[in-house]
């Protein structure tokens, strides 16, 4: 059996800064109206995106 680690009790900064991210996430979904995707992934600019590119084609 693998032995747990005894927590002492106090709350850490990780903790601290983990909790308040939450809670601003949490805040924010419930100001806006509607639905509101929490799972996507800000992508770059940078990345190469054909669909993007290629958005603007007929009017050049």
């Amino acid at each position: 059996m693998k032995k747990k680690k005894k927590t002492d009790g106090k709350i850490k900064i990780e903790d601290y800064i983990k909790a308040v991210k939450k809670a601003n996430r949490e805040e924010e979904l419930s100001r806006s109206a509607g639905w509101k995707r929490i799972t996507n992934i800000h992508q770059s600019k940078k990345t190469y995106n054909r669909k993007r590119d290629k958005k603007n084609y007929t009017e050049e």
